[in-house]
């Protein structure tokens, strides 16, 4: 059973009298397997945020069908396997970090040392624990991500679904939110996240979709996406200066530790596809 499952999804939004239809998913399908890493990816109004608002159950789809582990992700009972970090959480910014862990715990209904073990133990994991008892309204931006990030797993969600989560984040605070991302792989969690940062998500992904224009118009394994078809390179250990001179004609066997497709990076790809849409 996929955690995601995205099939033929259009959405149509309906303007005023005599303005025209604005259709801002046209006919997208894509998967996301248990326990991956899966970036969506694409240009402001490409339709990515609409598609995951459907998936969410946010908006409603005008065709085709969204679910969550094999449950239309319409149905409320759908969203207890996910936590959500929107792009611009809003918090209680007279609340401490641990009361806000509490309050979103109550709210997920968690209650007793086990809402207060998880949330001490989240708060570790996301290295608030010194900022535990500060208000929410003396933390930075990276620290606002990073507590919205702990209180999307208050819960222990099977999915987790992430906007934009280094968004306006300095480079150490976004390097310790994608260690965060691979620490929930490594725990089993499915993770949906869309990013402008390429490179950050190159780091992370196991998949990638491309949209543009409503369409998604690549998608698939990272690596085999990312592969440059129409070149091989050879990867040798400790060549020397008399290997390099025989390579155009043999290259030991002993010494062969990859042949493949040398990789282009996903941002030249994104510009590539999107340009050519």
């Amino acid at each position: 059973m996929n955690a995601v499952t995205i099939e033929h999804l259009t959405k149509v939004f309906r303007r005023g009298v005599g303005q025209k239809a604005f259709t801002a998913v046209r006919d997208v399908s894509f998967t996301v397997k248990p326990g991956e890493v899966y970036g969506l990816i694409g240009p402001n109004g490409s339709g990515k945020s609409t598609t995951m608002k459907v998936l969410l159950g946010l908006l409603a789809p005008t065709e085709g069908k969204t679910s969550i582990f094999g449950m239309d992700s319409q149905l409320v009972e759908s969203r207890r396997a996910v936590g959500f970090l929107p792009e611009n959480p809003y918090f209680y910014k007279h609340l401490t970090g641990m009361e806000t862990m509490l309050f979103f715990g109550r709210l997920c209904g968690l209650s007793g040392q086990k809402l207060h073990d998880q949330s001490r133990e989240l708060l570790h994991l996301t290295g608030l624990d010194n900022a535990a008892d500060r208000r929410l309204a003396g933390y930075s931006k990276g620290m606002l991500q990073r507590i919205g990030l702990a209180q999307a797993l208050v819960h222990e969600p099977k999915l987790l679904v992430l906007d934009e989560p280094t968004a306006g984040v300095d480079p150490a605070g976004s390097r310790r939110i994608r260690d965060l991302i691979l620490d929930c792989k490594s725990r089993g969690i499915t993770v949906l996240v869309t990013s402008h940062l390429l490179e950050q998500l190159q780091e992370v992904c196991d998949r990638i979709g491309i949209m543009a224009q409503g369409k998604m118009v690549r998608e698939g394994d990272l690596s085999t996406l990312i592969a440059v078809e129409n070149q091989t390179e050879f990867v040798i250990e400790d060549a020397t200066p008399e290997l390099l001179a025989q390579i155009r004609a043999l290259v030991p066997q002993d010494k062969l530790l990859r042949m493949g497709h040398p990789h282009t990076t996903l941002e030249r790809l994104f510009l590539k596809v999107t340009d050519e849409e």
